[in-house]
């Protein structure tokens, strides 16, 4: 059986765009499952799949998130920037907010879930995209 290298690629460069933990594509008589820690293949494991990913891609991450003021998501779900559809979004880089003021909405379950700001700051850096799923715990924004 040849396996397609560029679905691995692919694959494990989602898990980071979208901060998972573990992906699974099937595809015919084909399952490929990836994870932080190893790739599965037809039930095969490969260990230390992450290391396919390039090492500038994971260096931009942790200097974005180790500097300001980390606000993260309460749960998993779609964060959205906006109430609704072409509205105001609720934060931008540079504005300034305060404890308590309403950063995004993470959507679960068809509820809409205010994510609120941990502290007075101004906003630094906005790390994920309106409508991208995120994970528990994933950093949204950044705070000076």
């Amino acid at each position: 059986m040849k396996i397609d290298k560029k679905i691995i690629k692919e694959l494990t460069d989602c898990l980071d765009e979208f901060n998972l933990t573990e992906l699974e594509y099937t595809e015919k008589d084909t399952k490929i499952k990836v994870s932080k820690n190893n790739i599965s293949i037809n039930n095969q494991t490969i260990p230390n799949a992450q290391k396919i990913t390039s090492s500038s891609q994971t260096a931009k991450v942790s200097n974005n998130l180790n500097s300001g003021i980390k606000v993260t998501s309460p749960i998993i779900g779609t964060a959205y920037h906006a109430p609704e559809p072409g509205a105001k979004k609720f934060v931008e880089v540079g504005k300034k907010i305060k404890k308590g003021d309403t950063v995004m909405i993470v959507e679960a379950m068809k509820t809409m879930n205010h994510v609120p700001s941990t502290t007075n700051g101004v906003v630094k850096e906005i790390l994920v995209e309106d409508g991208q799923p995120v994970e528990f715990g994933q950093v949204l924004i950044i705070l000076e």
